[in-house]
């Protein structure tokens, strides 16, 4: 389709955080003009294109959709169903035996299930991490949404052979999904199997995400095994020669930041989870300074339990903050970058990080006109300090409009999605 906004404030995160009024137009999947449109280019443009919709956008504002640079998808069907439990207790006692219950066709339904709440958040991609790439592929590309996965294997769930499958059959694939090599955690991959994902590594040139440091114990335990902490361990397997990073990192040392520097290795902290299971509270501050590429995650529905980015950035900040006992960092522009550019660098998606002409057309729509977006003192010190999802008006993901004004379009009827999911839950809780 093409489509012209008008009468817009556009926040393009190309240089710098300058809010500017004009049009923003996207023929195809690719935006052709951002800015002012003066009479003689006006009158060139439009005679030659034929716009499907041109829409008011009233004065609202246009900036570039987040990107949620950790998550679990699936695991929809464990929202808010056990709570209140450390993260080994709650992993080994209550998620893994569910999990080892659901089918391929199961975590389709909850994948989609997941991207209509990133869609009312101004999520537009998501970098998951889950059991079944198949039916994970094909519901993102089922409802328009952009997917980068990354591999989730450990011991006992798929296999090196595996892996490779899916990355060389998930890139080039299509448009709207991408697939980076990676796996569980340390403590659930002997160093046989990390071995072979370094290979790989090597062989595909692919950059390797996993998570890593999320707890106290976890780093303790992986140096009486290794005598190294994660991040050094996996540098010493070859791991990071290619790139890649870390979700949460709550617990990486000085030490360890020097190899995400060196290695431009991406930080993906996930505030809102690690906050509920009382993992700890990143370095944030310690990594922005030292020049670290940092992404915002929410992480999964059953640990969080929100997919919701306005609440990390809220989190991303103020934790910060408490963390250093200092109301100076955690500064709104950092974060906002975060949770925009950090993030889609993070997950290789730089021709959709910004807003400018020739990149591809993943945007959101804010309405600045609700009660916490006024007044206009500071707009992205409100988006961070004080948005919600509710002042989401539209999202835009590769030039189709999924989310508009409460709506979805997504080819699907999400009643009998919140059906389908509830269903699972009921058998596989029986």
């Amino acid at each position: 389709m093409n489509i012209r906004f008008y009468n817009a404030n556009i926040l393009t995160l190309e240089k710098g955080f300058e809010i500017t009024q004009g049009e923003l137009w996207v023929k195809g999947n690719r935006i052709i003009h951002v800015g002012e449109v003066h009479r003689e280019k006006r009158s060139y443009d439009e005679a030659a294109i034929v716009w499907d919709r041109e829409i008011n956008v009233e004065g609202n504002l246009i900036m570039p959709g987040f990107k949620n640079a950790h998550t679990h998808s699936g695991m929809t069907f464990l929202r808010s169903y056990t709570d209140d439990l450390p993260l080994h207790e709650w992993l080994n006692n209550s998620i893994f035996p569910l999990e080892a219950k659901l089918t391929p066709e199961d975590i389709y339904y909850t994948s989609k299930l997941a991207i209509l709440e990133y869609l009312s958040s101004g999520i537009t991609a998501n970098f998951d991490m889950y059991l079944t790439p198949d039916t994970i592929a094909e519901a993102s590309i089922d409802c328009g949404f952009r997917t980068v996965q990354t591999g989730a294997i450990h011991d006992h769930s798929q296999s090196l052979e595996q892996l490779e499958c899916w990355f060389r059959k998930y890139n080039n694939y299509h448009e709207l999904h991408s697939f980076i090599l990676g796996f569980h955690a340390e403590y659930t991959c002997s160093k046989e199997l990390l071995m072979g994902i370094s290979e790989l590594a090597h062989t595909y040139k692919s950059p390797v995400f996993s998570h890593n440091s999320e707890t106290l114990s976890e780093v303790k335990e992986c140096i009486n095994r290794n005598y190294a902490t994660p991040t050094q361990y996996f540098e010493d397997l070859g791991l990071f020669d290619y790139g890649g990073g870390g979700y949460h990192c709550t617990f990486v040392t000085e030490d360890d930041l020097h190899i995400f520097k060196r290695k431009g290795l991406s930080f993906v902290t996930c505030p809102a989870s690690n906050a509920k299971l009382a993992s700890g509270i990143a370095p944030v501050q310690k990594a922005v300074d030292m020049g670290i590429n940092v992404a915002i995650g929410t992480d999964g529905p059953a640990s969080n339990n929100s997919l919701d980015m306005f609440r990390e950035m809220y989190l991303a900040s103020v934790l910060a903050k408490l963390r250093e006992k200092e109301p100076t960092v955690g500064k709104a522009e950092n974060i906002l970058y975060m949770a925009t550019v950090g993030s889609a660098r993070a997950m290789g998606l730089n021709e959709c990080d910004t807003i400018a002409e020739g990149k591809l057309a993943d945007l959101i729509i804010i309405d600045l006109n609700d009660p916490n977006m006024q007044p206009l003192n500071n707009i992205v010190n409100n988006l961070v300090y004080a948005g919600n999802k509710q002042n989401v008006k539209l999202t835009m993901v590769n030039g189709r409009i999924l989310y508009e004004n409460g709506e979805y379009y997504i080819g699907s009827d999400i009643h009998e999605i919140y059906e389908k999911v509830n269903q699972i839950i009921r058998r596989i809780s029986a």
